[in-house]
């Protein structure tokens, strides 16, 4: 695990399709709200679903968490933030949804990723060394002149 980490950000409003009849957000729609980060995050870092496949692997989610704080209803406006947490033996992506009015957070959570290997069907303990390459190089694109 590294000390750095990379993150993306994204938008949205809450549509009318997600919430529930109490009028706020159905709890499975928090997992496509994620989703949403990710796939910005995982294509910032040059390696999005479409290059995973080429590159011969997927990485099906593994495990996710999930922590409401407070509901999201019909119309609100939503920042959801992806945080790479761990890259080298998984992929691990931290969450925080808020409010981008206030900055006040509405739920956070965890999902997992691991290295799936397409042609031999092999699950793998460490992420592919390209994988990693690409995140590391853009870390140290991210590193401010004369830090260690």
């Amino acid at each position: 695990m590294n000390s750095r980490n990379l993150t993306a950000e994204v938008e949205c409003t809450v549509e009318f399709y997600d919430v529930d009849p109490m009028d706020v957000v159905w709890h499975g729609n928090y997992v496509k709200y994620f989703e949403k980060a990710r796939c910005v995050l995982l294509n910032r870092i040059g390696y999005g679903y479409r290059e995973m496949k080429a590159s011969g692997y997927v990485f099906p989610v593994t495990d996710i968490s999930l922590k409401f704080i407070k509901p999201l209803r019909f119309g609100d406006r939503v920042r959801i933030k992806a945080i790479l947490d761990e890259y080298e033996n998984r992929i691990r992506i931290k969450y925080e949804l808020s409010r981008p009015e206030t900055g006040e957070i509405t739920t956070k959570g965890i999902s997992t990723q691991m290295a799936y290997h397409i042609a031999t069907q092999d699950s793998c303990f460490v992420c592919p060394r390209f994988f990693t390459d690409k995140v590391e190089t853009l870390l140290a694109q991210l590193e401010p002149e004369g830090s260690p």
